[in-house]
């Protein structure tokens, strides 16, 4: 099928950061953009040309509500999503189960809602917003890292189901990013937890990373790259390097990388 012009793009997670960034570029490039927001109405600092709608990604109602608002989608990025860390022992299981419903769960269940559509018209793309942690786990981060993989696995299987009609599945992995997401990361760190003090040396060296680390411009100019290709690859890795550490993770042992991540981060 002819591909229009303009298409229409939802953007999860675009009151800041990388979901912000892409709804920005995107307008620029002629599309409609609806981006979501548990609470649009506290957007202080709007991307002129972008619906904001509410989303809660934790509520199943609210994802249906959002894809009945918006209608045809030509362009899905699951971007938003929650950082969490904590020792693993120490995880509260509703915080895990939360984080599951918000990263996965929920970012699924939008992308089954608009499929069909796309499907039907011959022409979609979708990118899921994951971490180059997903690639290289990072003591800590277990319960994150995780969901970052599961994102990441729905949409390698998907890929097949959907590219016989013209729709193109990614998965953009950021490394390090400076979007201010350090003030904004659940903890969970008992009082007497054996764990503090290696928690705390990698926690600081992670903080320290994202405040070096690349813009979320930078991430969202990949996030296009993925929704223009003809042929979007299934893996877009930027920031912290990424040529050079996926190369070395394809010749050297993966215990070894993950020392490698590990030395990084303090451990």
């Amino acid at each position: 099928m002819p591909q229009p012009s303009a298409r229409t793009a939802l953007v999860t997670g675009a009151s800041s950061g990388i979901g912000r960034a892409v709804t920005a570029v995107l307008v620029e490039r002629g599309h409609r953009v609806v981006g979501t927001s548990r609470k649009p109405e506290t957007i202080t600092d709007p991307v002129p040309g972008v619906e904001y709608v509410a989303l809660d990604l934790a509520d199943e109602a609210s994802v249906k509500a959002c894809a009945e608002h918006v209608g045809a989608v030509d362009v899905l990025v699951n971007n938003a999503g929650e950082s969490q860390s904590g020792p693993f022992e120490e995880l509260p299981g509703a915080a895990v189960e939360r984080l599951f419903r918000i990263n996965v769960f929920g970012a699924v269940r939008l992308t089954q809602l608009v499929l069909p559509g796309m499907r039907e018209r011959g022409y979609g793309r979708v990118v899921m917003v994951g971490s180059m942690l997903a690639s290289f786990p990072l003591a800590y981060r277990s319960s994150y890292v995780a969901s970052k993989a599961a994102v990441k696995g729905f949409a390698n299987a998907l890929r097949r189901e959907v590219a016989p009609y013209g729709v193109g599945v990614s998965t953009v992995e950021p490394g390090s990013i400076n979007t201010g997401i350090s003030e904004r990361r659940t903890q969970y760190l008992r009082e007497d937890s054996p764990f503090r003090g290696e928690y705390r040396t990698m926690l600081s060296a992670l903080d320290t990373n994202e405040s070096r680390g690349i813009s979320a411009e930078r991430v969202a100019g990949t996030v296009l790259r993925a929704i223009e290709a003809p042929t979007p690859r299934p893996l877009y890795a930027v920031g912290s390097n990424a040529p050079v550490v996926f190369a070395l993770r394809r010749l050297f042992p993966r215990s070894l990388m993950l020392r490698i991540v590990a030395r990084k981060h303090g451990l």
